[in-house]
């Protein structure tokens, strides 16, 4: 069973464990109830763990916001 919480902008959130060949980084995600499969990251964090990029996109939120 997964737990998480819900933040001061009443947005729920779970700790995901975003991982490379060498480095493990848990990540704090807000969770969107019109999840559609996909998980964006903060470009510091792709950089970080020198992920490949698999598509780049714009996305809009449920509160209108890009």
């Amino acid at each position: 069973m997964m737990q998480g919480r819900v933040n001061q902008n009443c947005e729920a959130i779970l700790s995901v464990v975003i991982r490379n060949i060498d480095i493990l980084k848990s990540v704090d995600a807000a969770i969107d109830t019109g999840f559609s499969g996909f998980l964006t990251l903060p470009l510091g964090i792709i950089a970080e763990l020198d992920l490949t990029w698999k598509g780049r996109d714009v996305a809009t939120l449920g509160d209108g916001t890009s």
